[in-house]
């Protein structure tokens, strides 16, 4: 495990460990060479996380030829990949702000209009993801997966975000089944990724968007007022929310892919009328 202090690949200076989940430990560093900060993720194989799921969630975030051809405002870039005798570690963007379930926490329900701004920005970095080639599929869109930045941007008056948290996003492989019950957010997974024949495409992405968007505009996770997969309309909990962003989000979230958007570009176009 890497210390405090440490000096890694002989430039990133391990200052703070900020985080821990399931597959890795991730830490604030210096590039004294240049006065950045970086985050270091880190996957041990030694055991002390379970590299089982290291293996199968890190995957994608350790494929260079992937990583280096994210280019987009919304998504962090990837500096270096160090894979180790013991671990594999990720250099990737410092992303200065708060998450936004911690926004949510400390706020509660997101006023309407910033919500859908963020979703307009979170459709185009999930657009860009679908359209590369071979597509990736992020698989973990949820709040807690998206940075509100703390820097002001007259483009985005409602604040812009980044899209972080790649730990579960693999690349599309048309006949290959997936299952993510270790890894993927239940409150906000499709109901097609789970089970022994889970299967996630596009509209996988989009129907986690639908309910990340409810869980903004309603202050409520999608899990809390919902019987099965089905939630409470959000114009039930708030009745000054918008109809057109009701049904938006009841068609990004429902049980048949077929049924849903189809891709990110029809979602922006209905979320660009209201």
């Amino acid at each position: 495990m890497l210390e405090v202090g440490q000096v890694l690949d002989g430039k990133y200076k391990i200052l703070n460990k900020v985080g821990q989940d399931g597959v890795s430990v991730v830490y604030l560093a210096m590039n004294e060479r240049d006065n950045k900060q970086w985050v270091v993720k880190e996957a041990r194989k030694d055991g002390t996380l379970n590299f089982e799921a290291v293996k199968q969630g890190l995957i994608a975030e350790t494929d260079i030829d992937i990583l280096k051809r994210l280019k987009h405002p919304h998504l962090p870039s990837i500096a270096d990949i160090i894979d180790t005798d013991d671990s594999f570690i990720i250099i990737m963007d410092y992303i200065q702000g708060d998450s936004l379930d911690m926004v949510v926490r400390d706020f509660g329900a997101q006023p309407q209009d910033a919500v859908i701004d963020w979703a307009k920005q979170l459709c185009d970095a999930l657009g860009y993801l679908h359209s590369l080639n071979p597509p990736i599929i992020f698989r973990n869109m949820q709040p807690s997966s998206i940075i509100l930045k703390s820097t002001e941007n007259d483009k985005y008056p409602f604040g812009e975000i980044s899209l972080v948290n790649f730990g579960v996003a693999k690349k599309y492989e048309r006949f290959e089944s997936d299952v993510i019950i270790e890894l993927g957010p239940v409150p906000y997974a499709a109901p097609e990724q789970f089970g022994d024949i889970g299967r996630s495409d596009a509209r996988s992405d989009i129907y986690a968007l639908g309910r990340t968007i409810y869980h903004l505009v309603t202050g409520i996770s999608p899990c809390e007022l919902q019987t099965g997969y089905m939630m409470v309309p959000i114009r039930r909990i708030n009745r000054k929310l918008s109809r057109k962003l009701e049904k938006i989000i009841i068609k990004c979230t429902q049980l048949c892919p077929s049924d849903r958007y189809q891709s990110c570009d029809e979602l922006l176009y209905d979320l660009m009328r209201i």
